[in-house]
């Protein structure tokens, strides 16, 4: 065959089978060699086509229909043309008309044909072209984006370089997600990057064919290498594929944006590889057939036996990524097994050629290396007129056995399928047996019967407590009291087992309560309603019983319990045994023969018209899975996998699983240098050309970084000149004033662009700087009476900060009770517990005494004019400003830490525990950044956690109390404490793995999931089940929460005052801390 027949041989085939997924998508029809006889007695004519599948599958219109509108609404507008043409080509669908159907269908086939002939382009070609267009459009409006969004890049070009031997990331130019998880899943199969990193194109371009479906691919797979090459290469933390993307965009024409099924796009990225490497293959055949490397990586075949109308067939597909339906099944295995047998296949084993059954199997002739498999987790609901996510639960392996399913092991797997079968019906007998002794009863409740005959035994040996139920209440109550809602209650529980007696029969309160009595009556309490009062007999007795008939009876009792407990312990015994037989049926050595170990698992989070991607890869030489989420990598686990994974937990799920040929490691194995041995990495595994390509990107981020680097630098320049002018111009006008010593100090470069602390200096008098000031002053008058002579201003000052450091020391050493925090009162105390270097303590002593505010009598004023001359002498190598400011910025948290403590703890005791949850939060975590950097930089941690969790578990317990008052207000009000407030704190308790707050969670999750096993409303039973996953969520990831509350301000004080009064009155702390 020459190579133009080989091509066109090649084009006619991938017609026919557009033809055939045209089909199949616009009827609804999945049947192969249905969808195949259409097209011969149509003789290629879609429209005819159409019309004999319309009418073969009128004898079922409920399924047609069903089929058709879950195509056609999923697809949303695959199908159907834009443009003037369509607008004056309207039919109506909404009626009944077939006619109508007809002609919309074959309307659309007419626009989609036309389009096909005048670009070579198929519809779902222009579908992927909208949405990479929707995906430039994106990217561009994002540039207009400010930096505070979530994927714009960091200004400084530090944050975004590559740590060493890092994997790259990929940055999503715009609802691209799932192009990040695709492509990774690729790259990360080192023999496909190879493939892709040592394409070239073939040399005679100019001879092939000029249409614009070949002349896209080669400009796609430049880029392609060169996004690989950077994912290889890269200084950078994550690259940007935009133009990628654009080179997709540019290959199609179309003017509309569409949101697409990520399994499709990977389909046409598969089929543009492939016909990128064709051509190649073309070009170096050497007479020998092409061989093609992603039909070779990525394609298999399987052989298609089957009945149609009673007359055998048999034959060979061809399959990429192969479909299962995930809805109905419970792991990988049970959606293989239902995908590899469709109808009824009964008559494939029997010799009868006239039957009227069909059906078929698929049996694997020959698995690709890396094997696909695209779980359909997406459904059309007719009932609300949407597409929705199937979020069941679907478990499958990390290592895969297919030999059940290759061709070679037809009749062995299928006698294991008859034997399983045989078993499940076994299996399904016995468990109808089992059912019937663990619910016995013939009304709407059913118990155990062992429970029942032990309850019987109960009741028959209790001795009465009185003649009737009655005799011991008063019945004087009058008529509307109490006894009158007595009878109603009595004759409800004689109806049947939901008894509401027990809380009938409770004591009867004084005539002046029973109005209130009577209004509680009707009100519905799901959760309290069964229980019984204190003061009740626990069970019933019988009236009369003799020794004879009770010592017959509980011996017959006693053997009809024993009989009921052998014979539900057989039945669970033998279930047992047939779920391990059943499990253990294709482990023998001879079926497990073609392992297939899991590479990639591609996530998606959220509903179906919306959501997020992301992909789980395995690390064969770390032996570690790894998250690849856009621009972050990160190291994971298969636990948090599984989570993600599996469904039926959140709303992430997987949607498609890559496998590999665990004996073909080829696929993984890393490209070593064939002189030297040695493993190839970085920029050694690229060509000379992507190569140069990287090392161009990485000179051009390394310059990024300079020029950064010089900026900064000259900002700093800019501002130090700055200062320094400002000082300039400050001692000008302090030369001018004529005076013999500076009142004004001149601030130099050392602390001039320091703001003094606002505890310690204010513009104007304000309480806390009035307290300051007075403490000042009492120091200088107490240093000027213990001098025996005058002193010159040096000394007095001298003397006055030795007499205020003596006082501030002799409170450091204190050891005084937790309302009396001396550290509150003054900075220095502070600095003393936490030993700050001396130079710190001298600057703040010298930045108290040179306060502007001190009194003006002459003594005061001379000691404020040399304090600040001694700040203008202090040189910058003497005092590091940076360390200064950093201390006073720590005591400026713990004051504000104190604050929010302070506010917490007031709200707590006043039982305003929504309140005072987040001051109490806030107080923690901003606590334990001070503990860190000591013991005495903030306040004791086991305090505030106490009321922390004690808070979360109040607010817990009023919640519930809100769930169970079963009245649907305090229900919803119930759970917004929980989702708003409760849940949101939960990872904080997790996060530092304490005992206590482990037990303080548990204990939550607890009174929640006890609510399982109790009755309730369905509309509660829904709402419960919504919430639980929430609580029950162990991850420590803290994903939203509340702003800090805003903090007032205190004077020192008011602040010492108040939070002396909160700390005094505050109960010792349990010792179990709850």
């Amino acid at each position: 065959m020459t190579v133009e027949q080989n091509v066109l041989q090649q084009h006619s085939q991938k017609h026919q089978q557009t033809l055939l997924n045209q089909l199949r998508e616009v009827t609804g029809t999945t049947d192969v060699q249905l969808l195949q006889q259409a097209l011969q007695v149509s003789n290629g004519d879609l429209a005819e086509a159409v019309a004999f599948l319309t009418e073969k599958n009128a004898k079922v219109p409920q399924k047609d229909e069903a089929t058709y509108y879950q195509t056609t609404q999923v697809g949303n507008d695959r199908y159907i043309s834009v443009g003037s043409q369509a607008d004056t080509n309207v039919i109506d669908l909404t009626g009944d008309d077939k006619d109508d159907l007809q002609r919309a269908i074959a309307l659309s086939l007419e626009e989609s044909s036309r389009a096909f002939r005048e670009t070579g382009i198929t519809d779902e070609e222009q579908a992927i072209s909208r949405v990479l267009e929707a995906s430039i459009a994106e990217n561009k409006a994002s540039l207009k984006r400010t930096h505070t969004e979530v994927w714009s890049d960091s200004p400084n070009p530090h944050d975004r370089k590559r740590m060493e031997n890092c994997p790259v990331g990929l940055k999503n130019v715009g609802n691209t997600c799932w192009f990040s998880a695709v492509i990774q899943s690729l790259f990360n199969l080192l023999e496909f990057q190879r493939l892709v990193l040592h394409y070239s194109p073939p040399a005679r371009v100019q001879d092939l064919p000029r249409n614009q479906k070949e002349h896209r691919n080669l400009p796609f797979m430049q880029e392609l290498r060169n996004l690989f090459s950077l994912m290889v290469g890269s200084k950078r933390k994550y690259v940007d594929p935009s133009r990628a993307v654009e080179i997709l965009k540019d290959a199609f024409k179309s003017s509309e944006s569409q949101q697409q099924d990520v399994s499709e796009f990977t389909h046409k990225l598969l089929d543009w590889l492939e016909d990128a490497f064709q051509m190649k293959a073309e070009e170096d055949r050497d007479g020998k057939k092409p061989k093609n490397p992603m039909v070779e990586l990525f394609y298999g075949r399987f052989q298609a036996v089957g009945v149609l109308e009673g007359k055998k067939f048999e034959n060979t597909e061809m399959f990429g990524q192969y479909p299962l339906q995930v809805n109905g099944f419970k792991d990988l295995h049970e959606c293989l097994e239902a995908a590899m047998i469709e109808g009824e296949i009964e008559s494939l084993h029997s010799s009868a050629e006239n039957s009227a059954k069909s059906g078929q199997e698929h049996w694997f002739t020959e698995l690709p290396p890396v094997l696909t498999f695209e779980l359909s987790r997406f459904e059309f609901n007719q009932a609300l007129g949407r597409p929705e996510k199937i979020h069941n639960k679907l478990e499958f392996p990390s290592m895969l056995y297919m030999d059940r399913y290759m061709d070679r092991n037809r009749e062995i797997t299928r006698i294991k399928r008859e034997e399983i079968r045989r078993l499940k019906e076994q299996l399904t007998l016995l468990q109808q047996r089992l059912e019937r002794y663990l619910s016995y009863g013939s009304g709407p409740k059913r118990f155990p019967l062992a429970d029942v005959l032990q309850y019987a035994m109960e009741f028959a040996s209790s001795k009465p407590v009185c003649t009737s139920p009655l005799e011991d209440i008063d019945t004087s109550a009058p008529p509307g009291g109490t006894m009158g809602q007595l009878l109603p209650a009595l004759s409800t529980a004689e109806q049947g087992p939901s008894c509401t007696l027990p809380e009938g029969l409770a004591p009867a309160p004084a005539p002046t309560q029973a109005p209130s009595t009577q209004q509680r009556v009707p009100i519905h309490k799901p959760f309290t309603q069964s229980r019984l009062p204190p003061d009740l007999p626990m069970h019933p007795a019988p009236r009369h019983i003799t020794e004879e008939e009770l010592r017959v009876l509980e011996g017959c009792l006693h053997r009809w319990r024993s009989e009921v407990e052998n014979d539900t312990h057989d039945l669970q015994g033998s279930i047992s045994r047939i779920h391990r037989t059943i499990e253990l049926m294709y482990s023998d050595k001879s079926m497990m023969q073609v392992p297939y170990r899991l590479h990639a698992v591609l996530v998606h989070e959220g509903q179906a018209n919306a959501g997020h991607y992301w992909a789980y890869i395995y690390n064969p030489h770390q032996r570690r899975w790894m998250k690849y989420n856009d621009i972050s990598v990160t190291k994971s686990s298969w636990e948090e996998l599984v989570r993600d994974s599996f469904g039926g937990y959140r709303n992430a799920s997987a949607y498609c699983l890559m496998y590999i040929n665990d004996k073909k490691p080829f696929l993984i194995e890393e490209e070593f240098d064939k002189e030297t041995g040695q493993m190839l990495s970085g920029l050694d595994k690229l060509p000379p050309d992507l190569k140069a390509y990287v090392k161009e990107d990485n000179c051009m981020f390394d310059k990024e970084m300079e020029e950064w680097d010089t900026l900064q630098a000259r900002k700093a320049q800019q501002e130090k000149l700055a200062l320094a002018a400002a000082a300039a111009a400050a001692a000008a006008e302090t030369t001018t004033s004529h005076q013999p010593m500076s009142t004004e100090p001149c601030p130099s470069d050392s602390w001039a662009p320091q703001q003094d602390p606002e505890y310690m200096e204010q513009p104007s008098p304000t309480d806390d700087s009035k307290h300051l000031q007075e403490d000042t002053e009492r120091a200088i008058s107490k240093a000027a009476a213990e001098q025996q002579e005058e002193r010159s201003p040096e000394g007095l000052l001298t003397a006055a900060i030795k007499v205020e450091y003596t006082r501030l020391l002799r409170f450091a050493q204190e050891d005084t009770a937790p309302e009396n925090d001396y550290r509150l009162q003054h900075v220095i105390v502070y600095f003393i517990h936490n030993q700050a270097p001396k130079k710190i303590l001298e600057r703040t002593l010298l930045m108290q005494f040179a306060d502007r505010n001190l009194s003006f009598d002459e003594r005061c004023k001379s000691i404020m004019k040399v304090a600040r001359a001694k700040l203008d002498l202090v040189k910058p190598e003497e005092v590091n400003m940076e360390e200064y400011e950093m201390w006073h910025q720590d005591y400026r948290n713990f004051r504000e830490t104190t604050i929010f403590l302070m506010i917490g703890l007031e709200l707590f005791q006043k039982k305003c525990f929504v309140e005072a949850l987040m001051y109490l939060i806030y107080s923690y975590q901003y606590n334990r950044e001070l503990l860190v950097k000591g013991l005495y930089r903030g306040h004791d941690d086991e305090l505030i956690g106490h009321y922390r969790r004690e808070c979360l578990l109040k607010l817990n317990e009023n919640a519930a109390g809100m769930f169970e008052s079963g009245e649907e207000p305090e229900v919803s009000d119930g759970l917004s404490i929980m989702n708003e407030l409760v849940v949101p704190c939960i990872p904080l308790l997790l996060v530092h793995d304490t005992e206590k707050d482990l037990l303080a969670v548990e204990d939550m999750r607890n009174r929640w999931c006890s609510y399982l096993g109790q009755e309730m409303e369905p509309n509660l039973q829904e709402k419960l089940t919504d919430f639980l996953p929430k609580l029950l969520d162990c991850s420590t990831e803290i994903k939203s929460f509340h702003d800090p509350p805003k903090l007032a301000t205190y004077s020192t004080l008011e602040l010492v005052e108040r939070y002396g009064r909160v700390m005094a009155s505050l109960s010792r702390v349990p010792a179990d801390g709850r």
